[in-house]
């Protein structure tokens, strides 16, 4: 038996089981949602910070928006939205990149 299951055969903690307030929680209820007004903290460099070390001095190399990400989701309807809105992000930003490299021709 591993310890897991000798804890919840011991009769003192048999109700830790049963009680709700132990489960783990959902994956659809972990993240809070979002919706489109705020959808913009995802790909906007004024919410990207990059950290260089944690709250306790370790070296770490992670950025906010991956927390953002880690903590909140868009809603349902809003993220159909968002993955079209970020393929037009991406096609706009090829689009000035051509058109500045045809202007200096």
């Amino acid at each position: 038996m591993s310890a897991q299951e000798e804890i919840l055969s011991d009769g003192r903690f048999s109700c830790v089981a049963r009680d709700p307030r132990f489960w783990e929680m959902p994956e659809k209820e972990r993240k809070v949602k979002i919706d489109k007004r705020f959808r913009a903290m995802f790909h906007d460099r004024k919410f990207k910070l990059r950290y260089t070390v944690d709250k306790r001095g370790r070296p770490v190399n992670y950025t906010s928006t991956e927390n953002l990400r880690k903590f909140y989701a868009l809603s349902e309807s809003d993220s159909d939205l968002s993955e079209s809105d970020s393929k037009e992000l991406t096609v706009k930003k090829k689009k000035k990149k051509k058109g500045k490299g045809q202007g200096d021709s």
